[in-house]
């Protein structure tokens, strides 16, 4: 097989894996959206705070430090600990439980039958705040997360692929970072589904999201399934937090992953588990391939763009995305 071939076979490998880590954000908009019908703005956010609390966490740093040297005139940065990153992640989990719990009886529970375009502010309104109070809990500078997870290219996959090609192709580069995400991505989907179909509070879930008043006839507690929600949301924020921060570092452009996840749902849908995975895929091979082929030719650098056109043809021709549900309103 010639060496452009299997460049483009690499370059589809990549776009996969790109693809998935795109899902994982984009879970956290599925699962907000179906159950309460609120767009979070501050799913990227939730992702940043969540990877500033790990790292604070595993490195023993005291929160709010900057503020409390400030008012005080100390000097106190750390605790003088460590935590290692499975204990990390578990704490982090309660501060993110914690925080979904706070931010459904401060500002969700009193927005309860308003406008979507209120609930939309009021989660933009968050996103401000969670950033605000990251940046003041845990500083701005740029953090290395290390949790464990193998980076850089597989030499197995480089030194077993090597044959198939002549002189000029060296193996496929595959991220293993990159492979664990998929991995994870795919446990992840798996246990998300079996939960929405197979218990109780996954069946309440889906019963507010079809309808809220039907929902509480039957005895079902909005602020208990919100709060869950809100929670599951939290939870897929600190694994792609975990993930993308292993990737790139933790920094404040992190927050910005929300925006790609936009054109993701805008394909699979936003009330489809399903359609985020796919959607993350087609988006993560799309704009992989289209700058191999095509940025070349038009000057490169089209994968700031690629996914946002996409988009645009979906909403043209199917507002609703793949696997998204038609609404038809009776007027």
């Amino acid at each position: 097989m010639s060496a452009d071939f299997l460049f483009g076979i690499e370059v589809i490998i990549n776009g996969l894996m790109a693809g998935v880590l795109y899902a994982l954000v984009a879970l956290g908009f599925v699962l907000i959206y179906k159950a309460s019908g609120i767009f979070n703005y501050a799913q990227g956010v939730m992702a940043l705070f969540a990877a500033l609390t790990l790292v604070g966490i595993m490195e023993g740093q005291v929160p709010f430090s900057h503020l409390i040297n400030a008012i005080f005139g100390t000097e106190v940065h750390h605790f003088g600990w460590h935590v290692n990153a499975f204990v990390g992640i578990i704490l982090t989990m309660v501060v993110m439980v914690a925080l979904a719990w706070a931010v459904q009886v401060v500002i969700f529970k009193h927005l309860v039958n308003q406008e979507p375009i209120i609930l939309f502010m009021a989660t933009i309104g968050l996103a401000y705040f969670l950033e605000g109070m990251g940046d003041l809990m845990w500083g701005s500078e740029i953090k290395k997360l290390d949790v464990g997870i193998p980076q850089g290219g597989s030499f197995w996959i480089e030194e077993n692929t090597a044959f198939l090609g002549g002189d000029d192709f060296f193996g496929f580069f595959i991220d293993r970072l990159d492979m664990v995400a998929a991995g994870v991505a795919l446990i992840l989907v798996l246990a998300l589904v079996a939960f929405s179909q197979y218990t109780k509070q996954g069946r309440a879930m889906r019963a507010v999201a079809d309808d809220h008043q039907a929902a509480l006839s039957v005895g079902i507690s909005l602020n208990f399934i919100w709060v869950l929600v809100w929670s599951l949301a939290g939870f897929v924020a600190l694994v792609a937090g975990v993930m993308w921060g292993a990737k790139s570092g933790v920094q404040f452009s992190l927050s910005l992953i929300a925006l790609k996840a936009l054109p993701v749902l805008m394909l699979g849908g936003f009330t489809s588990i399903p359609g985020a995975i796919v959607g993350g895929l087609i988006i993560g091979v799309g704009e992989k391939l289209f700058e191999f082929l095509i940025g070349p030719m038009i000057g490169g650098a089209t994968e700031n763009w690629f996914a946002y056109m996409l988009a645009l043809v979906f909403l043209v021709f199917r507002p609703q995305g793949m696997f998204g549900e038609k609404i038809i309103e009776r007027v």
